[in-house]
């Protein structure tokens, strides 16, 4: 496969990141990064930024608010299972 342009490795940054590429484009991708000071440079900045995110946003929702929720999801099962078996 062709070494990517910088546009085209910046592109598929996030995919790279997350994993979700195949792996000939990862392969690609990483050789360009190797390559690329810049475009590693942005690499370095994007995946630094998602630990810090990942690490700040651990808001815990209160549990009678989960509770709920939780128990509104079951109603609406129910609900649904009920008109689900009215129906046939």
């Amino acid at each position: 496969m062709d070494e990517p342009r910088c546009d085209d490795a910046l592109s598929e940054l996030y995919s790279f990141i997350d994993g979700e590429l195949d792996e000939a484009k990862r392969a690609s991708i990483e050789a360009h990064l190797n390559d690329c000071s810049p475009c590693l440079e942005a690499f370095d900045f994007e995946s630094d930024l998602r630990k810090v995110i990942a690490s700040r946003c651990k808001d815990r929702v209160p549990e009678d608010l989960r509770l709920r929720i939780m128990a509104a999801l079951e109603q609406v099962d129910d609900q649904h299972a009920v008109e689900s078996s009215e129906a046939t």
